[in-house]
């Protein structure tokens, strides 16, 4: 048997009271139920979906970091006056057509 966390049921009564206290039509009652329902449905997919997620060891994160870190140590440097590469433009004056 599954056990109901308390500030869900508490939730529930609550939405229970507004539902059956509330001078609202059916319609909004029926709305209100399906909403409650929606989101029950939702917390139960997102918790079992949680659980669902496999157990990575520590060390094989800490393999994938320290990769991660070695490929990206050294980072390839551009070199602006490199064969075929244009040289950048210094800035100069505004074009007339920008100046607002």
């Amino acid at each position: 048997m599954t056990r109901v966390p308390r500030p869900a049921v508490a939730l529930l009564l609550l939405l229970a009271c507004a539902a059956l206290l509330d001078t609202g039509t059916l319609t909004a009652t029926v709305a209100l139920a399906a909403t409650a329902a929606a989101g029950a449905a939702l917390a139960v997919c997102a918790l079992v979906a949680a659980r669902r997620v496999p157990v990575v060891p520590p060390t094989r994160v800490r393999t994938a970091i320290r990769d991660r870190a070695r490929r990206t140590a050294f980072l390839p440097q551009r070199d602006p006056d490199a064969k075929g590469r244009t040289r950048p433009r210094a800035p100069g004056r505004a074009l007339p057509a920008t100046v607002a």
